[in-house]
């Protein structure tokens, strides 16, 4: 979809010492709780001051939650790069390494470079791909409350854009369930933030118009309405009122859509639906 990172710093990749997992937009909260389920690249992620910055990505139909690209050459590397093992390695260990006070934001990177991926190809991933990534992600990417909410919007995000819940016709049963279980591991910690009281300060605008627009572009391919998926919409829902001053034009006709393909598709015309309209 859009061409940035997901808000990584590069210099993470070079030093667990240097990755600082603390303050800003990835404030982790106090407690590690972890939900059902017990990584081509191009070059490292820029690292700008800019990172609340609206950044729509035209053609897609969300804008961005993730920073500007540097603007230097890039080469996208074979998808082999993507499920090599030692990626997976790192990404456990960083989050085992920081504890509670990891943020999710190099799962949330990694996201990000299957999305970089298929955009580079101008394709979703295929059976193939999905029957070998899927996998590895159900395995690898256990969102605890520790997540800032921009990983967790980065990361559904990115995997949506990226044709990861695509159910392709021939896709083995075993991949469906995975599909699903990794997508109810997601949405799991989504739900429990948004419903959090006092609400949780990280909660912006972006990220709330990125996860409806994920959600619609799921059920149109497909995604059953399950009570969990429902109750993630239902969740965001009173969101939108809270940060109705915060959204850009384009953003508001982006809801307005996803909205509409939901309805569309059976999500409930309750009242805090129609206020959220």
């Amino acid at each position: 979809m859009d061409k940035g990172t997901a808000g990584s710093s590069s210099r993470c990749s070079r030093s667990r010492h240097n990755c600082n997992q603390s303050g800003g937009d990835y404030a982790a909260s106090s407690r590690d709780v972890p939900y059902r389920h017990g990584t081509v690249s191009q070059s490292p992620p820029s690292t700008s001051s800019r990172r609340n910055e609206f950044h729509y990505a035209a053609g897609f139909g969300a804008y961005s939650s993730e920073l500007p690209p540097r603007r230097s050459v890039t080469t996208i590397q074979p998808f082999d790069n993507l499920i090599k093992q030692e990626k997976f390695d790192e990404l456990v260990g960083r989050s085992r390494h920081f504890g509670r006070r990891y943020d999710g934001r190099s799962h949330g990177h990694y996201a990000s470079s299957i999305k970089r991926y298929t955009s580079a190809y101008k394709r979703p991933l295929n059976q193939y791909e999905q029957s070998q990534l899927i996998p590895l992600l159900l395995q690898n990417f256990q969102p605890t409350r520790s997540w800032s909410w921009r990983s967790l919007t980065t990361t559904l995000h990115s995997l949506t854009s990226a044709g990861v819940f695509i159910p392709h016709t021939l896709t083995d049963v075993s991949v469906k369930r995975a599909q699903a279980d990794l997508l109810s591991t997601l949405l799991a910690p989504i739900t429990i933030k948004c419903n959090q009281k006092p609400e949780a300060k990280d909660i912006d605008a972006r990220g709330i118009a990125n996860l409806l627009w994920a959600m619609a572009k799921l059920v149109d391919h497909g995604q059953p309405l399950t009570p969990e998926f429902k109750g993630a919409v239902a969740a965001l829902l009173p969101c939108v009122n809270a940060q109705k001053d915060r959204f850009i034009p384009q953003a508001i006709a982006n809801l307005l859509w996803a909205m509409a393909k939901l309805v569309d598709h059976g999500q409930p015309l309750t009242p805090e639906f129609k206020g959220a309209v």
